[in-house]
């Protein structure tokens, strides 16, 4: 029996890493493409990104929406349902020849995802080991990072190789397996989940120290979304025979994240306070930034290692540190971080489209850097409110005494 839990255990994780993969590519398989949305169904570049946009906006309300639900079901009731209804929908998605009906189902996917990665971290919890939990954590951040890229680039490819379809077939065949696989997971695991209220919310919202954090993510998540969302459009500008393949190849810079994940403590230890790391981080982001500027694919390719580079030292550092400033409520306060992040991206999604739309590629850039410039700012007083908030800290403890 001794020899047999350890076996059990891994391969549970194994399972659920695999649909945390899957679910990511789910969530992503569209952006590479969307120039051949806008050519096939006659669209603006805002109205091809919709793809991405809608997939992205329930992750950012997930908080506040999904609380009830999940405090309510079993977690293996909601991530098999949610991933079958996942599966489903993308099998429908590749049959579909009609742009708002496929609107709508990208919609109704972007629902079925929080409920699928809120499930499966409280199944690595509650499955790993307790001296195991960290490392299990940290290996399905590789995962969601490695299923970003592997999305990104297989759609490309595939597109290339059998039309646009087919992915989106194999993701739901793939999604139908993973419906099967999590067949095994325990009945009565515990969802550690934390539903945010609203005057919780604005408690935690008017302490500074994360107010300050909460803009810095949500402008980091912004940049991040826009510039990765039209990339591919302006890689048709400057050559309007590269291949999806290529424009897929051209996120491979995103796998920094899982170096990066996996060095926090090294590099926490190298700059000295996660907020050292994050600030240079966001530094590194800016350059990354001006490398897009070069109108050569091969440039933005290695510009986009520097780029992803300095978006995870921002995010893979700040993630974390959420949880050493909130000493209680760490749940609500990860809740909205959550938010934060994905509404950022939401919008980022869109929004600088508008400047590339109206100005160009290189307007575009200058105004994502603007947008880096205030995260910097929202950094720096970050850094300065938990300054001060030690040393009112110090202070209360000496008269205490």
């Amino acid at each position: 029996m001794s020899v047999l839990a350890p076996l059990r255990v891994n391969a549970t994780l194994a399972k659920i890493y695999f649909c945390t993969v899957i679910t990511f590519c789910s969530l992503y398989a569209a952006q590479p493409i969307q120039p051949v949305f806008q050519q096939e169904f006659s669209l603006s570049s805002l109205q091809a990104i919709l793809f991405t946009t809608l997939m992205m906006l329930p992750l950012g309300f997930a908080p506040m929406l999904y609380g009830v639900l999940l405090e309510s079901l079993s977690a293996r009731l909601i991530v098999r349902t949610a991933i079958l209804l996942l599966g489903i929908l993308e099998l429908a998605f590749s049959f579909t020849d009609n742009y708002l009906l496929l609107l709508v189902i990208r919609g109704l996917q972007g629902m079925a995802i929080p409920a699928i990665l809120t499930s499966l971290v409280s199944y690595i919890s509650f499955t790993a080991p307790r001296e195991d939990i960290q490392s299990a954590v940290a290996r399905y951040i590789a995962a969601t990072i490695l299923g970003g890229f592997l999305g990104r680039f297989l759609s490309g490819l595939f597109t290339d190789l059998f039309g646009w379809r087919f992915f989106f077939f194999l993701l739901g065949v793939l999604l139908l397996w993973g419906f099967f696989l999590l067949r095994t997971l325990e009945k009565d695991a515990n969802l550690e989940y934390s539903r945010p209220r609203m005057g919780e919310v604005a408690e935690v919202l008017r302490q500074t120290r994360f107010f300050w954090l909460y803009c810095t993510i949500f402008m980091v998540f912004f940049v991040f979304a826009g510039l990765l969302n039209f990339l591919p459009f302006q890689l048709k500008t400057i050559n309007p025979s590269f291949r999806e393949t290529g424009i897929g190849f051209m996120y491979f810079g995103y796998v920094m994240g899982i170096l990066v994940s996996l060095n926090v403590r090294r590099m926490i230890g190298l700059f000295g306070s996660e907020t050292n790391v994050a600030l240079s981080g966001l530094f590194l982001y800016i350059v990354g930034i001006c490398g897009f500027m070069v109108p050569d694919h091969r440039a933005m390719f290695l510009a986009m290692f520097v780029f992803c580079t300095g978006m995870f030292m921002a995010h893979s550092l700040l993630s974390g540190y959420v949880n050493t400033l909130a000493r209680n409520k760490k749940g609500i306060a990860n809740g909205i971080y959550i938010s934060f992040y994905y509404l950022g991206g939401t919008i980022g999604s869109f929004a600088p489209g508008i400047v590339y739309e109206q100005f160009g590629w290189r307007i575009f850039l200058y105004s994502l850097i603007v947008m880096v410039c205030g995260a910097i700012f929202c950094l720096r007083r970050l850094q300065r409110a938990v300054a001060e908030h030690q040393q009112a800290k110090a202070t209360a403890d000496i008269l205490h005494t």
